[in-house]
């Protein structure tokens, strides 16, 4: 494992956007899908003032912004240290509070989507209903197992920050038992759940946005700052 301060020394301005032109052009290709799948109401329904519709566009816009200030937060404090030199001491705490808000986001605005929309998946509910319920179990457990086992400071990127956050060894209780990267897989199924549970099509496609878009962040942006961290680049 490498070492912050020999990172920053050793890494270029380049390093800085590596994987970052593929994330661009992958959130267009995402972006483009998403809303052709979208469907306006056709009774016209709203909730707080907006159709189904509007809602999942607010939605995926949050998580694009939300993506995108964590792939320019890793890389500037990974390669940079830009956050601590701004706020010393206080930088992590200062980005949890950014990075949180943004996360809760994620399935408040996905059952907001759900409970304003009447366009139904087309399956049938009690299918719904079980799969939903089963997946909304599944990313409760996962996040216990985050809280619990491998805490917020390491969820928000801890190890971009801090040598001893990085020195840690890996977690292997809870749901991180069956896999390494719960938060990535087995944690995002809650957000199909809530939408099946709505039995919501435009909170479905949503869901179905927001968990591609998360691995291309991973492969894009924080697969290559593993290598730079725990790798031997």
């Amino acid at each position: 494992m490498a070492s912050l301060e020999v990172i920053r020394t050793r890494s270029t301005w380049r390093d800085m956007f590596e994987g970052q032109p593929q994330h661009l052009g992958l959130i267009v290709f995402l972006w483009l899908g998403a809303s052709a799948l979208l469907m306006p109401s056709p009774d016209g329904q709203q909730f707080l003032g907006l159709t189904a519709q509007a809602w999942a566009v607010a939605s995926i816009g949050l998580a694009i912004l939300h993506q995108a200030i964590v792939a320019f937060i890793f890389r500037a404090e990974l390669h940079r240290n830009l956050v601590t030199r701004l706020h010393g001491d206080a930088d992590l705490a200062i980005w949890t509070r950014i990075f949180l808000p943004l996360l809760v986001a994620r399935p408040i605005t996905i059952l907001i989507t759900g409970l304003a929309d009447d366009v139904p998946i087309g399956t049938p509910q009690w299918l719904n209903i079980g799969f939903g319920i089963t997946f909304v179990g599944i990313a409760i457990y996962g996040m216990h197992s985050v809280l619990t086992y491998f805490t917020i400071r390491r969820a928000v990127g801890g190890d971009h920050f801090r040598e001893e956050i990085a020195a840690l060894p890996l977690v292997t209780d809870g749901i991180f038992k069956y896999t390494s990267n719960a938060m990535y897989g087995p944690i995002f199924l809650g957000l199909w759940g809530i939408a099946l549970l709505c039995n919501s099509w435009n909170a479905l496609v949503v869901a179905a946005f927001q968990h591609v878009y998360i691995w291309v962040h991973y492969y894009c942006t924080e697969k290559p700052d593993m290598e730079w961290i725990y790798g031997n680049r």
